[in-house]
């Protein structure tokens, strides 16, 4: 007998219900969805480090985990706590340089300003101005700034909870990772065995190896620039040289680079010190600022043994696309293409 078709409304219900399904744990879970891919990316990244740890401590995954979440903690709250106390530790330096500028005013513009190309006429021209205002000009032009920032600082205040928050649950999710790591990895390589077989198998080792081999490259490279970096501003004898240092590992690992932080300490230096020291720390800055270009995508490669040019769109595009996360999403989601797609293109023909 000949079999009869299936019910295709039966089948779109089916469908349509399956969906609903996945949208709705999707909608539940997405508060969750960032710190479980920070997680899942910490996880991944320093899973040779937990073995590491597991072995020295006697093979205790307890103890690992432990270690592991530990080390976590503080890789997140140290760098903040740091700049808290610099900052109040050196509370009397700002107030006397704070108390300093409102009693004289702006001083007049260093001669290299004027030099500056395409701006530095306009910049030193404004900046003569204020100066010429004395303390009360100077009060008057910082006062609308003053008022932005604050407002802009209440603002950003009221973000502070829920980011502390995204902060414990990544560090939670990450030790329940540490701990159930090959259960959780087991059952993402039979996801990917039953979509695709033995290729799937292998687009989720793929995409495990790209994830570690963008953490190694941020990181080591995030390193490297904001030590040079700092050992530039030490050379140079500017001052708060370790909070300066700490700051521009924050960026460099946000992929904001280093610029931001010696461009004007270069300025500071030009100003008070001289020009030779300035121009020192400028031709240091433009090393450090450029450096990254070099490395990163260098680290990345030997990683993950990917074209470099495949490596460059994932990074430079996740970011611009999704953010910070991006740096590790791209990647990941090119490499996962590229070998499906060349895998599927060398099949021969049958």
């Amino acid at each position: 007998m000949k079999e009869a078709p299936p019910e295709i409304a039966r089948t779109t219900l089916v469908v349509l219900a399956l969906g609903a399904l996945i949208l709705g744990s999707l909608w539940i879970l997405r508060p969750f969805l960032a710190p479980g891919i920070w997680a899942t990316t910490i996880a991944v990244s320093t899973w040779p480090l937990l073995l590491a740890f597991e072995r020295r401590l006697g093979g205790s995954r307890r103890l690992a985990t432990a270690a592991m979440t530990v080390g976590l903690l503080l890789v997140l709250i140290l760098p903040v706590a740091s700049a808290v106390l610099v900052v109040v530790g050196e509370s009397d330096r700002f107030g006397a340089w704070s108390d300093e500028l409102r009693a004289s005013g702006l001083p007049r513009p260093p001669e290299f300003v004027r030099g500056i190309p395409g701006v530095g006429a306009s910049l030193a021209d404004q900046w003569e101005k204020i100066a010429a205002g004395g303390p009360e000009g100077l009060a008057a032009h910082l006062t609308p700034f003053a008022d932005e920032g604050a407002r802009w600082l209440l603002a950003q205040i009221g973000q502070v909870g829920t980011l502390v928050l995204q902060f414990l649950i990544t560090v939670i999710l990450a030790a329940l990772l540490f701990a159930r790591g090959e259960v959780a990895a087991e059952g993402v390589l039979r996801f990917g065995r039953r979509l695709a077989g033995e290729r799937g198998e292998v687009a989720v080792r793929l995409a495990a190896s790209a994830t570690r081999a963008v953490a190694l490259g941020v990181g080591i490279t995030a390193l490297l620039q904001s030590a040079f970096g700092g050992i530039g501003l030490l050379i140079a004898g500017v001052p708060f040289a370790g909070l300066l240092t700490a700051l521009m590992l924050l960026l460099c690992v946000a992929q904001l680079g280093p610029t931001l932080v010696l461009a004007p300490a270069t300025v500071w230096l030009y100003w008070k010190v001289g020009a030779g020291w300035g121009t020192f720390l400028l031709v240091w800055t433009l090393v450090a600022g450029t450096m990254d270009n070099v490395i990163r995508p260098v680290l990345i490669k030997r990683g993950a043994d990917l074209p470099l040019l495949l490596i460059f769109a994932g990074v430079i595009g996740g970011l611009l696309s999704f953010g910070l996360i991006g740096l590790f999403v791209g990647p990941v989601i090119l490499a996962v293409s590229y070998r499906l797609l060349t895998g599927w293109i060398s099949e021969p023909i049958k």
